[in-house]
């Protein structure tokens, strides 16, 4: 079994890829669940929605978020009745949504929401939240905080960040299926998702740095450059007070991390690093990448 870290569009770019090489019942999936929010009484969580979605065959992988030709009718009537969204859900996606609302009020885990989720929509994978307890990613702004989701969708990122913080009530921990699941592994792959909004989180909760270091981790750095692929990542690392580039993501993962791989133009060197076309522009790319991972994981 394969494990990955996953989080934003980076890493289901790279599951895209894998899905071809892997039987998905082989493959586990630990997923950020600080960018989660309750919007109009739901449950979104984004990172585990675009995970099921993409293994459910139903994702808009144009934009790599929510459901391929959904629908907007209750987001726009919605609007029309005075409740203004500030993200466009589309009606498939918010019944995914209400449904693990309802799930979370009635007491479940939301790891057990997760799979009674995926077993609904026949997914094969094992898609695990990385923690049960709540958390939060904020951005702080001259603003005040904010809500990661508010200053990237709703604002666009167009507000200047001064720092990147986690609230929750009490430290979030990672559940046993997640320590079991990286256990498991043959290896653990970490796509290449923000460090700081995708990854961080993950580990940060409870018992992951421990469990990665006793496994063999691949990970594969987001940034050309100074520049991230897509996405906020240079301000947030910038705001999380690590250098924006290959180099400053290696520093957050270099305790645990045995192989790290750069994209083939990357202007910086880091020693011991492996070069790959990373852009996963397209589905041949991302099998492409996920062979080359593959060959490291198993030699052939």
């Amino acid at each position: 079994m394969i494990t990955f870290l996953s989080g934003g569009t980076g890493t289901p770019k790279l599951l895209r890829g894998v899905q071809e090489l892997l039987d998905e019942r082989e493959i586990a999936v630990i997923v950020n669940t600080a960018e989660d929010t309750w919007l109009s009484g739901n449950h979104l969580s984004p990172d585990i929605d675009t995970v099921m979605y993409l293994f459910a065959d139903i994702l808009d992988t144009g934009r790599w978020w929510g459901i391929r030709d959904d629908t907007y009718i209750t987001h726009d009537l919605l609007a029309r009745l005075g409740i203004e969204e500030f993200i466009a859900i589309g009606d498939r996606d918010r019944a995914v949504h209400v449904a693990r609302g309802e799930m979370l009020r009635g007491g479940m885990r939301l790891t057990e929401a997760t799979a009674t989720l995926c077993g609904k929509l026949d997914i094969q994978a094992t898609v695990l939240p990385m923690t049960d307890s709540a958390v939060t990613t904020y951005v702080k702004t001259r603003r005040g905080d904010m809500h990661f989701q508010e200053y990237w969708v709703k604002h666009r990122g167009d507000v200047a960040i001064e720092g990147v913080v986690r609230r929750f009530r009490e430290p979030p921990v990672a559940t046993d299926e997640v320590l079991c699941a990286i256990e498991a592994s043959d290896a653990v792959i970490i796509g290449p998702s923000n460090p700081v909004t995708s990854i961080s989180p993950i580990l940060e909760c409870a018992g992951v740095r421990e469990a990665l270091r006793r496994q063999y981790v691949i990970a594969i750095s987001p940034f050309i450059g100074d520049a991230p692929v897509s996405g906020p990542a240079a301000a947030l690392m910038r705001a999380f007070g690590k250098e924006p580039s290959s180099a400053g993501t290696y520093s957050l993962y270099e305790d645990f991390v045995d192989i790290f791989i750069q994209d083939t133009r990357d202007p910086v060197e880091i020693l011991g690093a492996l070069r790959q076309d990373t852009l996963m522009v397209y589905r041949g790319k991302s099998l492409d990448l996920a062979k080359s991972i593959m060959t490291l994981v198993y030699g052939c």
